[in-house]
């Protein structure tokens, strides 16, 4: 009988585009990350990169100093992004951030002027956020409008009202305590205006990922009639989305008003932009059902890192709006493909 010849075995040959062994484990590894885990990666990298040219550009750039200060000059930014992050993971928009900066705060600013207490005065500024998110979010889901319309139109109503409230004048607070929290600087040397930040991400964060009112955003986001035909109260789910998305842009207006002692009718003015795309370069979707409250966290940093980076380099603010520009519509058109 004749034999057939043996089939060698062995390793693969390495030639003709096969795989080294080091290379087929990294994208074994690649598979074994979640989507989630591939945005984080991506952040990541863009932000370490971003850290070591404008390092090589500014050796200024890496120190201590300088990082906590681009941390604290981001701080409102993270803070707005979280709320356009959980309205984009329903597949909206929110245009009122920038307004309700101007108008909240104003609101405490000349309470607090007139000898309202801190702890009175403030919360009066956050039910404002809060009403005029439930407004855009009845006017989305009862007004039948689309979202990008609906929060147009209370943007311009907003800070029309943030200009009459003192006649296009700025208005200081006078109060130590709302001071304190803006200007000074307490354990570790670390403004005091993080600290609310980080409570702030990790409450957030927490309710997105963890509670069933985020699970529901993000069901409304992916699909929103099967989560009507589930039983699930879509009308409440984007009015809560729209309410955190205000409290949070009173948040952000306070910080800005503290360190400043003064809120003005034009503060705030383009933020909503920087909310955005702090969000999709952390990773939401402009589609809807995609995004964390890390990640934007992320997303944030790479904007703060960027403009630090373009001011030491003595890039012209027209220019750095350039640059930003261009890495919003880079994020888009990624979150474009990952879709496809």
């Amino acid at each position: 009988m004749k034999l057939l010849p043996t089939k060698k075995t062995g390793p693969a040959p390495q030639g003709n585009g096969a795989m080294t062994p080091i290379e087929m484990e990294m994208e074994r590894t690649k598979r074994k990350l979640s989507p989630t885990a591939k945005q984080y990666l991506t952040t990541v990298s863009a932000l370490v990169v971003l850290i070591v040219v404008f390092t090589i550009i500014n050796n200024r750039f890496i120190a201590s100093q300088n990082i906590l200060n681009i941390v604290f000059q981001t701080t409102p930014i993270i803070i707005i992004a979280m709320g356009q992050t959980y309205v984009l993971i329903t597949g909206g928009i929110d245009l009122t951030i920038g307004s309700n900066i101007a108008f909240a705060a104003m609101v405490s600013c000349l309470l607090m002027g007139g000898g309202l207490p801190f702890f009175a005065a403030i919360p009066i500024g956050m039910l404002i956020g809060v009403t005029v998110g439930a407004i855009n979010g009845a006017l989305i889901t009862y007004g039948k409008l689309p979202p990008f319309i609906a929060t147009m139109g209370t943007m311009s109503a907003v800070r029309g009202a943030a200009q009459i409230i003192t006649n296009g004048m700025p208005v200081a607070s006078g109060n130590a305590l709302f001071q304190a929290i803006g200007q000074k600087r307490s354990f570790l040397s670390i403004p005091n205006s993080i600290y609310p930040m980080i409570v702030l991400v990790i409450i957030f964060g927490f309710i997105l990922a963890k509670t069933r009112s985020g699970r529901y955003i993000y069901a409304y986001g992916s699909n929103y009639e099967a989560t009507r035909l589930s039983g699930v109260n879509t009308n409440a789910t984007i009015l809560k989305a729209y309410v955190v998305s205000g409290f949070l842009s009173v948040c952000a207006g306070l910080l800005i008003a503290a360190k400043l002692d003064s809120a003005a009718p034009t503060a705030g003015d383009g933020y909503e932009l920087d909310a955005v795309a702090a969000s999709v370069i952390g990773g939401a979707s402009t589609m809807g059902g995609e995004g964390t409250i890390f990640g934007t966290f992320l997303g944030a940093l790479v904007i703060g890192v960027l403009r630090n980076g373009l001011n030491l380099a003595s890039i012209n603010t027209n220019y750095q709006k350039i640059v930003i520009g261009a890495v919003i519509l880079a994020a888009v058109f990624v979150d474009k493909r990952r879709k496809k």
